[in-house]
């Protein structure tokens, strides 16, 4: 089997294929770095995600303020973050950095400020 993936290391954006046989890769082509072999490598066999969002601020000058995971998380556990982020309410004052969420979705990850909300 062959899988074509386009590499988001960096812009160039490479479509790199693999070649897969009984759920192991063969062969990578098409990338023009070793970042996108590496890429394609965990793309296939543990795929993470850094999770961008906005998150509700209760007393600030602003309504929503905006969280990042602060580490990549697993691909099939997105949506679990996502709705616990879309739950969370923080109170004003928030300083970039801060905390918002502990432990999201039970993935040991902390969801950060990355604006601040006076």
């Amino acid at each position: 089997m062959i899988k074509e993936l386009t590499c988001i290391n960096c812009p160039l954006g490479c479509t790199v294929s693999l070649t897969v046989d009984a759920g192991q890769i063969t062969n990578i082509s098409g990338n023009t770095c070793k970042r996108g072999e590496v890429y394609a490598r965990k793309e296939l066999t543990n795929p993470v995600r850094v999770v961008t969002s906005t998150a509700r601020v209760d007393g600030a000058n602003q309504y929503l303020i905006s969280v990042k995971t602060e580490e990549a998380v697993a691909k099939d556990k997105i949506f679990d973050v996502m709705t616990e982020i879309n739950k969370a309410h923080v109170s004003a004052p928030v300083q970039i950095g801060d905390c918002i969420i502990e432990n999201v979705a039970g993935t040991g990850v902390k969801v950060v400020a990355t604006s601040n909300a006076n």
